[in-house]
């Protein structure tokens, strides 16, 4: 099977990519490098059945590239992922996420693909009633990332309405896992990991009861894989736990991993910031035979390793 994946080169993207290979598929790869890296897809660029190509999703040459390729299933993972950032410049927000999703579908259409799966947010919910949060969930987007996101489905299924074109959405919470980086806002492993083995100082915000749900990356791959087969058309499916842990709890997984001191500072709780979130995986279980099977102090192991092996390389 030939899968084009956007933001390929990012976090979840190339291990996915690296996934895809590992099963046997051709992969081709459509990235701009804005937030990706050459260095994540090093170990595919040695596969012949690899191609990168570097693009901006919003580029027309997309669509002529669909066209010639003809990929069987695109996965959708390039995204401007800032919510904070969409606030700042919403325009540039729905540039990325609108726009940007829009022409990956023209070009779905184009390269006469089969399905698109997409990687939407825990965002699209805004702040739910009930935790973990179902599938069937009403959204409720409060951040022009959130509503970018949300958009992003709705395409979606007027594409499948208007040409057939099948698609899958995952709701992923919030992963963690080898390649993510400690720079921005979204990945707290990430920052707590570079900074515990540096000896830089650590923040926790609020009280540290504040809970996420968190998923290692290995498993979304998973996901992603299995719902580039023909289960799970035209749905929403969380990616996620369905297990709440705390700030704090996370803070100390990572510092006895790290053999670092389990001592964050305190800060004021960032305005806007959920008190709690988690999702419920069930229906994706039902629907795409999904599970997370990584609990979460092996997982932050795992990740500690690749950082603590990434920083004497």
């Amino acid at each position: 099977m030939r899968v084009l994946v956007t933001g390929g080169a990012g976090f979840i993207g190339s291990n996915l990519v690296d996934r895809l290979l590992a099963d046997g598929h051709e992969v081709v790869v459509v990235d701009d490098l804005s937030s990706g890296s050459r260095e994540n897809l090093a170990g595919a660029a040695a596969v012949d059945r690899f191609r990168l190509h570097e693009l901006d999703v919003r580029d027309p040459a997309l669509v002529d590239l669909a066209a010639e390729l003809q990929p069987e299933v695109i996965c959708h993972l390039a995204a401007q992922i800032s919510v904070r950032m969409s606030v700042a410049d919403p325009v540039r927000d729905a540039s990325v996420n609108v726009e940007g999703t829009a022409r990956v579908l023209t070009a779905a259409r184009e390269g006469r693909t089969r399905k698109v799966v997409f990687a939407s947010s825990v965002a699209v919910y805004g702040r739910p009633t009930t935790i973990p949060v179902p599938g069937d969930a009403p959204t409720d987007p409060r951040s022009p990332y959130a509503a970018s996101k949300l958009s992003g489905e709705i395409y979606l299924a007027t594409f499948r309405a208007l040409y057939g074109l099948e698609y899958t959405t995952l709701v992923l919470s919030n992963v963690y896992g080898p390649r993510q980086s400690p720079d921005g806002e979204a990945g707290v492993v990430a920052i707590f990991t570079d900074a515990l083995l540096s000896g830089t100082p650590t923040v926790v915000y609020g009280d540290g009861t504040q809970t996420r749900d968190y998923v290692y990356v290995d498993d979304v791959v998973d996901g992603f894989v299995r719902a580039c087969g023909q289960a799970g058309d035209g749905r929403r499916f969380n990616l996620g736990t369905g297990i709440q842990t705390t700030d704090r709890r996370l803070h100390a997984l990572i510092a006895d991993a790290a053999g670092a001191p389990d001592k964050p500072g305190f800060a004021p709780p960032r305005v806007g910031d959920l008190p709690a979130m988690a999702v419920d995986p069930v229906p994706a279980h039902e629907g795409l035979g999904w599970e997370p099977r990584t609990d979460l102090a092996a997982g932050i192991k795992h990740t500690v390793e690749w950082a603590r092996e990434r920083c004497h390389a």
